[in-house]
């Protein structure tokens, strides 16, 4: 299983024309590659959580990421307050898998399997790890979300050295693995082979990162040499471990699975731009939207699947528990796989038997096209969201997609087809109450007046507003008008001036609006309009404000539709090309604090 590997990260289905993964593509010809594979969350744990247990978040309450974090929980409640912005309380997820679960691993070890895991697992340090969840062997025994100190040596592993220097953690892995395969080819062997990339932070080895920076091509949303190099030595070492099937002679008798554990990075910040892009699906990791729940995953099953076939049957990640049980001829535990189905019949080339997934996510993290907490459902070719009390008045806000027609999902089609809605949403609530989950409640303290000031702006209207270190993130959920403004008084005289700026859009589309307040009010003779691409690149804005009065505001609305933009270098700019304002668009990378030492 790779770490936020988005469905477009690699050559599968002709995507990435950047990025290359021949080993994926040797893995695809060997067994089936299913094109509507989906995770149970848009982040790594809850869906690491499905696969062990066949249980969706909604169910075991982990439903955040926050395994790593010192506090010990193993009961998901409603959290105690929300900021007067938000329209709803979100939740506080569980933050250990607890060991009451009857995990793949244990079963496997049951069974008389040697069980091993190798890489990434964020479910807990002992006694939650690996180890307690019925795995013999655990490599390199770290709880962290991702590796210790970087990929390329000298790591920060406490107890696991490099064996020479700028050692790579995934050939380690690779190597790790080899070893385990050659002891242990003569008896049944249950491996996850759970791979750091390509998760942050965010380097490779010179010579891959070197080699793409050869074939970067800024018109392509996906550019990041780094992020590039990273994929790379993920690839390599999957074709190390399946060359070491092949060469042991195991390759004939061993079931592999591929999957990723959410979508693509599309908010840190790398060589310039984000890690990747998952066009043509909208949102990335921790969005609810397609790129943050549909993922690569192949299923080898030598003399059953057919080689080098495809499969557009529904799975989803909590479907692993009992596909590979059965797959192994081994009892699937009913009381622990309560929301696993297995895709065994699809692997045989019937219909799927999974007919609707349910994602569900009460968080909401400060990142591009995440919605404020919420659930969705997929049901054929339709897709709804309930996001819960985000309606004017606190009730709950639906969108709906037809995904067939609109695989970026970014026509909401909700108030055309109340009938859907309702269909679906019934759904949701059965889910909801089927998985006995803790839900987000309508948040007292909300004040609809309430507006997010930072970098001398302000929201006007429904927008999330925060700096991050591509800009200024301006995140517009359907609600217009959607804009900011200047809250610090200006004082400009009339004359010719130009806004000048930097934005490229994640998801919104339309027409961006730009306005100038003189006195009090926002004329409408001075207003100015112009396009916007959703095309996730970086594009220069020169407006012009030619304003008879003096100039004591700006508003801006950034697009006519919902989305996620960015804007930098935002600057007003006189006849004469003089910066007479500029605005502080980035947030700096916070520095990690040094601990103080008490001395003796």
């Amino acid at each position: 299983m790779a770490d936020d590997l988005g469905a477009a990260d690699t050559n599968l289905g002709g995507y990435s024309k950047y990025h290359q993964t021949p080993n994926i593509i040797k893995l695809a010809k060997r067994g089936m590659y299913f094109t509507n594979a989906y995770t149970a969350s848009p982040l790594c744990s809850p869906t690491r959580s499905s696969i062990l247990t066949g249980q969706n978040p909604a169910r075991t309450g982990l439903t955040a990421p926050t395994c790593h974090m010192p506090k010990v929980t193993l009961k998901a409640t409603v959290k105690n307050n929300a900021s007067p912005k938000d329209k709803a309380i979100g939740t506080e997820s569980v933050s250990r898998l607890d060991t009451k679960h009857n995990t793949l691993g244990k079963v496997f070890k049951k069974a008389g399997y040697k069980t091993a895991h190798f890489g990434k697992w964020h479910l807990g340090k002992a006694p939650y790890s690996p180890l307690q969840h019925g795995f013999d062997i655990d490599i390199p025994n770290w709880p962290g979300p991702g590796p210790a100190g970087s990929y390329v040596a000298p790591w920060k592993f406490p107890n696991f050295k490099e064996k020479y220097p700028q050692e790579h953690i995934e050939d380690r892995m690779g190597d790790e693995i080899v070893s385990f395969l050659e002891q242990n080819k003569d008896k049944p062997f249950f491996i996850n082979y759970w791979q750091f990339s390509v998760h942050g932070p965010f380097d490779a080895k010179k010579k891959l990162i070197d080699k793409y920076s050869k074939t970067r091509d800024l018109t392509n949303p996906q550019q990041s040499p780094t992020y590039a190099a990273m994929i790379e030595s993920f690839d390599d070492n999957v074709g190390k471990v399946m060359d070491a099937l092949d060469r042991l002679d195991l390759a004939k008798n061993t079931i592999v699975v591929f999957y990723s554990d959410n979508g693509g990075n599309m908010y840190n910040y790398v060589d310039g731009g984000t890690a990747t892009s998952n066009a043509p699906f909208r949102g990335g990791k921790a969005s609810m939207y397609e790129g943050g729940v549909r993922v690569p995953a192949l299923f080898i099953w030598p003399g059953v699947v057919k080689e080098n076939s495809t499969s557009e049957a529904l799975i989803q990640s909590e479907d692993l528990y009992a596909t590979l049980l059965e797959m192994a001829g081994l009892e699937v535990d009913k009381q622990q796989a309560l929301d696993s189905i297995s895709a065994v019949p699809a692997l045989k080339g019937e219909a799927g038997s999974r007919q609707a997934v349910f994602t569900y996510f009460p968080h909401e993290p400060g990142v591009p096209d995440v919605l404020p907490p919420c659930t969705a459902v997929r049901q054929g070719n339709w897709k709804l969201f309930r996001v819960f009390n985000d309606g004017p008045n606190q009730e709950d806000r639906f969108e709906l997609y037809n995904l067939k027609e609109d695989i970026g999902e970014r026509q909401n089609l909700a108030a055309q087809n109340p009938e859907r809605v309702k269909e679906l949403d019934a759904l949701i609530e059965q889910f909801l109450i089927d998985t006995k989950a803790v839900t987000p409640v309508k948040n007292p303290k909300y004040n609809p007046d309430f507006k997010v000031k930072n970098a001398g702006w302000q929201t006007a209207g429904s927008m999330k507003y925060s700096r991050t270190e591509a800009g200024m993130q301006l995140r517009m959920n359907g609600e217009f008008p959607a804009a900011i403004e200047t809250y610090e008084k200006l004082s400009f005289p009339a004359g010719k001036y130009q806004l000048k700026f930097k934005m490229r859009s994640l998801s919104a589309s339309g027409k961006a609006v730009i306005k100038c307040k003189t006195g009090n009010d926002y004329s409408d003779s001075d207003s100015y309009s112009t396009d916007v691409k959703d095309d996730g690149l970086w594009h220069d804005f020169n407006i012009p404000l030619n304003s008879t009065e003096p100039i004591t505001g700006i508003y801006l609305r950034p697009a006519s539709s919902q989305g996620v933009v960015h804007i930098n270098e935002l600057q007003l700019v006189d006849e004469k090309g003089n910066t007479v304002k500029a605005w502080e668009c980035t947030q700096a990378k916070k520095k990690a604090k040094k601990k103080s030492v008490k001395k003796k």
